[in-house]
């Protein structure tokens, strides 16, 4: 029996948003939250009661990291990690991601503030892997590619915990999330760590520019914007990566048109066990799409998690990318499966 349903390697930090869909220019009220796109992956399972672990690292005294420690219990997430000292006040720090959900045709903005990031120290000394995934166990390590690229360090961190994971068998998650400024200068180093941890990976999850410019693929030529086009293309692009990377037992993405910053047309996509499982793009009321994605993939590792078929995975990963877009927190939070499955179903009538 595993200890943790699903671990991942972070780096932690703390979100900011305007209050009522304002913007962030002319906001002075704003709701403070702990982040991570991995730990939000994580927070599906926790969520439904699984044990899941976010290995990690924070500023010794801090009171964002006692923030962040707290918000993580309350979110039934266990975590490890060393605190280091901050060294005075140009020292170390937790990053900050400030953001609104725009409205209408008003776009949401995003700005990243991660000078000093404790989290770019990140080490595999830092964690003692043999206990972790050869003693207690982890069903499933879920990496992306924003801890991946993050710096030299934490590069190599998650090499060496991919390759601890495969030791003792633990399945390998791997979502790509291509970022330009994260590979800025470094996209030879970048790229072949990338590959290698592709090369282990069970479940590769990203879009066809992520493949392309992660894994450097060449896509089909493109065929236009609509929906229709982007799923034939996926297809085109994952029998390429197939071929390299066929120890991979599963391969998706997420399908969404900006119609408003209120709606979207939200889909997915999955090859699996030698199938295509397609959810096609149905619009979708949104609150915060910050998350989302992240949604997905917490959703579809729960079913793998939980022995489900594969067209099961892709219906409860969809359901749980609504479910984070229907929150101001960037991360899923079900109740429990039902309201999950309700809102595959389109089924929004009031539980009472």
């Amino acid at each position: 029996m595993k200890k943790y349903a699903i671990a991942t390697v972070t780096s932690m930090g703390l979100r900011i948003t305007p209050q009522d869909r304002m913007a962030v220019q002319n906001s002075n009220l704003f709701y403070l939250q702990s982040t991570s796109a991995e730990s939000n992956v994580l927070n599906v399972a926790s969520s439904l009661g699984k044990e899941c672990l976010v290995m990690t690292k924070f500023v010794e005294g801090s009171p964002m990291a006692d923030f962040i420690k707290r918000q993580l219990r309350a979110r039934n997430i266990r975590f490890e990690g060393k605190d280091v000292p901050q060294g005075g006040p140009w020292g170390y720090r937790h990053q900050f991601n400030i953001a609104d959900s725009g409205f209408g045709f008003r776009a949401p903005r995003v700005w990243n503030d991660r000078a000093g990031e404790v989290g770019r120290t990140l080490s595999a000394d830092d964690f003692d892997l043999e206990r972790i995934f050869g003693e207690e166990g982890v069903g499933i390590l879920h990496l992306s590619g924003l801890i991946a690229a993050m710096s030299e360090e934490t590069t190599k961190c998650c090499l060496e915990v991919a390759r601890a994971a495969k030791k003792y068998g633990t399945l390998v998650s791997f979502d790509l999330n291509y970022r330009a400024t994260f590979w800025k200068g470094r996209e030879e180093e970048l790229s072949a760590a990338f590959s290698e941890i592709a090369s282990v990976a069970d479940i590769l999850v990203g879009n066809e520019e992520d493949f392309q410019l992660c894994l450097g693929f060449k896509g089909p030529e493109a065929g236009g914007k609509e929906l229709a086009s982007k799923i034939e293309r996926f297809k085109v692009m994952i029998d390429q990566v197939r071929e390299k990377y066929p120890q991979a037992r599963a391969y998706a993405t997420t399908l969404r048109q900006v119609v408003s910053a209120n709606e979207h047309l939200w889909g997915a996509i999955l090859w699996a066990d030698g199938e295509w499982y397609v959810e096609e793009p149905r619009p979708i009321q949104v609150m915060d799409r910050i998350g989302g994605g992240d949604g997905f993939s917490g959703g579809l590792l729960y079913g793998v998690l939980s022995g489900w078929t594969p067209d099961k995975w892709l219906q409860f990963g969809w359901a749980s990318g609504v479910l984070a877009a229907s929150s101001l927190n960037d991360y899923a939070e079900p109740a429990d499966e039902k309201q999950v499955w309700d809102i595959y179903k389109g089924n929004a009538r009031v539980q009472r």
